[in-house]
């Protein structure tokens, strides 16, 4: 398992893997030519699950469980903590099930990073096989003891499954365990990539989840990720499989504009790689944006680099905010929009 984290870092930034249509250009923030207030009046910050950030930004869940992971997440959560936005660590699965690399993960409950999420995913929550070992409250504790995490996020990976030669493919009893531990814990529930439709968002809030991550196609595809891995591994049929699936998903404004409806507040990620991205997702009714892929190469690299680039989203966020007229956040959340291009018929359907 180690060895698969680490080659999922390697493809993410040494391959092609983004969708191939970049749906948040198609909402289109309408330009105030008199904004009627200073810049230095703009106020990013917001409260999400009872914590106070500095700006509406989650560094959302990438990695942890080899070696590497480390540098990757110290560096994330230095720069979280110094910036004041959340952060959440990849599929802790490594740690809690294989005892792999607890450290890659751990590193991250020596910053104040002021909410962080802890992160099982959904497949391991119900047995694989005949004599699986699956996470229940025991290791989910575990899981957030390690990083000293505010929330569990649990996440949807089902189509990335279906590519990974070794993929889990049952999913059946799912919800209903998701429904056990949100009984016990705050749980967020986050999809990987492919988004979160209404149906589904209202099965989760009747069963007590507190937050939703849409995550939906446009930005990072993890079929494209494991076609990659696939076609190395000499698997044809999964190489074949994330090709076809590349592009697979709800689009991730699609997503949110569904999924603001149900009464949860709901984090954008999928595809955010600037500041205006953040304005666009809270335009659309999120309370923040995630992003992951954006900040990884940064992350590889340095502290500094991963705090320059934290702190260039804020000021292009502030940007957006003051272009709109803007001086909170909630007053970006009522900001008129346009939608155009393959993103219109969408809602139309």
């Amino acid at each position: 398992m180690s060895h698969r984290k680490a080659e999922h870092v390697k493809v993410v930034l040494g391959r092609d893997v983004e969708g191939h249509y970049r749906y948040w250009n198609d909402i289109q923030l309408v330009h105030r030519a008199l904004p009627e207030l200073d810049f230095s009046e703009i106020d990013p910050s917001i409260e999400l699950l009872g914590h106070r950030l500095s700006a509406p930004l989650v560094i959302t869940g990438m990695t942890g469980g080899f070696p590497d992971a480390a540098k990757i997440n110290g560096n994330l959560a230095r720069a979280a903590a110094e910036v004041g936005v959340a952060m959440g660590v990849g599929s802790e699965r490594a740690a809690v099930l294989k005892g792999q690399y607890p450290e890659s993960y751990a590193c991250v409950a020596r910053y104040p990073v002021p909410l962080k999420f802890a992160n099982i995913g959904a497949p391991q929550l119900i047995p694989q096989a005949a004599d699986d070992r699956v996470v229940g409250p025991e290791l989910v504790r575990s899981a957030m003891d390690l990083i000293h995490a505010d929330v569990l996020a649990i996440h949807l990976n089902f189509l990335q499954e279906m590519v990974q030669p070794e993929g889990d493919r049952r999913a059946r009893g799912c919800l209903e365990r998701i429904g056990e531990l949100a009984g016990t814990f705050p749980v967020l529930v986050k999809e990987t990539g492919a988004g979160i439709s209404r149906e589904v968002a209202e099965s989760l809030r009747d069963r007590k989840v507190r937050a939703l991550d849409v995550s939906g196609t446009g930005g990072t595809s993890f079929a494209a990720v494991e076609h990659y891995r696939a076609l190395e591994q000499g698997a044809e049929r999964e190489a074949r499989l994330g090709r076809t699936f590349w592009d697979w998903g709800i689009p991730s404004p699609v997503s949110v504009i569904e999924v603001v409806g149900v009464g949860l507040p709901v984090i954008a990620s999928g595809g955010v790689r600037s500041g205006l991205d953040v304005a666009r997702a809270l335009a659309l009714g999120a309370v923040a944006a995630g992003t992951a892929g954006g900040v990884l190469r940064a992350a590889a690299s340095s502290y500094e680099e991963t705090r320059r680039e934290l702190e260039t989203l804020v000021h292009e966020l502030k940007v957006a905010m003051f272009l709109t007229g803007s001086r909170t956040v909630a007053e970006l959340q009522r900001a008129p929009y346009v939608i155009t291009g393959e993103t219109r018929p969408w809602l139309n359907r």
